[in-house]
């Protein structure tokens, strides 16, 4: 996870998690960078997930996660920016997949759907998981056309 770069958002329905999440990089040494919100009062999630599609996009970082209240709202948002793929996770084992095969490179998350220690399990993996390539090489290539 050493080279790891990720670029964090979420909008007020995320904030709490969005912040235990920045610890939670911060201690584990992966260099994290947050594009708001930097507090609880109403936003619009589509600003935030653009911000963080394009950072990844450009290649200024290599993951990027966001958090609001479902993460439906955020998937859809960041989806919608050419070269995401982002995925909407609510359990370890689609963590895991979601990179293996679809090399998902935005992880989103919904604050009000799991609970705190789950969060932290799915991001977890999520960063540890590297894509298999091979054949979903070739499926990733076709999402990317």
């Amino acid at each position: 996870m050493q080279d790891l770069k990720v670029v964090i958002g979420s909008d007020h329905g995320g904030f709490e998690y969005k912040e235990v999440i920045i610890d939670y990089l911060k201690s584990n040494n992966i260099e994290v960078f947050d594009v708001g919100t930097f507090n609880k009062e109403s936003c619009d999630y589509p600003v935030i997930a653009k911000e963080v599609a394009k950072k990844i996009v450009s290649g200024e970082f290599n993951r990027g996660i966001l958090v609001c209240g479902t993460g439906i709202g955020m998937s859809i948002a960041a989806n919608k920016v050419h070269g995401i793929r982002a995925s909407l996770c609510g359990d370890t084992y689609s963590a895991r997949m979601t990179r293996q095969h679809n090399d998902s490179n935005v992880l989103c998350l919904g604050e009000r759907v799991i609970g705190e220690n789950l969060m932290l399990d799915i991001v977890d993996i999520w960063l540890k998981t590297e894509f298999e390539g091979g054949r979903h090489q070739r499926r990733v290539d076709m999402l990317d056309k």
